[in-house]
């Protein structure tokens, strides 16, 4: 029996299953993070402007420039849910992953209300249909709540990304109440500066510091 010894390595196999991409994979990078990331503080600067200008609930041209500013603001939220559902900032569960999807239904039907309440004649814009759709606007903004905290939670997005999404998110649970207990006057402030502190401060995040949601390069 010969004892020679052979220094071959040994031949991969090419019969095993190969990895597949799971859930939570990242496929995104950090160009298009950092662009999505100034989509969102553009709507959010428009939006914030307007509020401020003309308050959370202008009358004629001001209501006309809400509406649209607010879909501006509405194609930002876009682009961060685009970022997160790209990076798995929810996790990597397609559960995880289906609430963004969710929220795009939600986010897409509260859209179709301001494009069609700015921008089409006040018998249109007042019917009952566009009214329903009226609906999805608070709806949207509690389901992008509800996905801050998941993200928050997930941690999947490091640094300050992990909690800015939920300080945005907090739009609606404090412009809201603030409307309802001091009006116009101050609310329009409130929730200004609020779209300034927490969406228009996120996009920048995502702008500046992409690598924390995962993205590669």
């Amino acid at each position: 029996m010969s004892d020679t010894l052979t220094t071959q390595p040994a031949l991969a196999r090419t019969d095993a299953a190969r990895p597949t991409p799971t859930a939570g994979d990242r496929t995104i990078d950090l160009r298009t993070v950092r662009r999505l990331g100034l989509t969102l503080t553009t709507g959010s600067l428009l939006w914030a402007a307007s509020t401020f200008v003309f308050g959370p609930n202008g009358e004629g041209i001001g209501a006309r420039v809400g509406d649209v500013t607010g879909f501006f603001f509405q194609v930002g939220v876009f682009a961060l849910l685009t970022a997160m559902l790209r990076t798995g900032a929810t996790g990597a569960t397609k559960k995880a992953r289906a609430m963004i999807r969710v929220e795009y239904v939600l986010l897409g039907l509260a859209s179709l209300w301001s494009l069609i309440h700015g921008l089409t004649p006040a018998g249109i814009g007042d019917s009952l249909p566009v009214m329903v759709l009226d609906v999805f606007w608070p709806l949207s903004m509690l389901g992008m709540f509800v996905i801050g905290v998941k993200v928050a939670v997930a941690g999947r997005w490091q640094g300050a990304l992990r909690a800015w999404p939920l300080v945005a998110e907090t739009w609606a649970v404090v412009t809201v109440p603030t409307f309802l207990l001091f009006g116009d006057g101050v609310a329009r402030w409130v929730g200004g500066a609020h779209l300034l502190i927490g969406y228009a401060a996120l996009g920048l995040l995502l702008a500046r510091r992409p690598e924390l949601t995962g993205a590669r390069r």
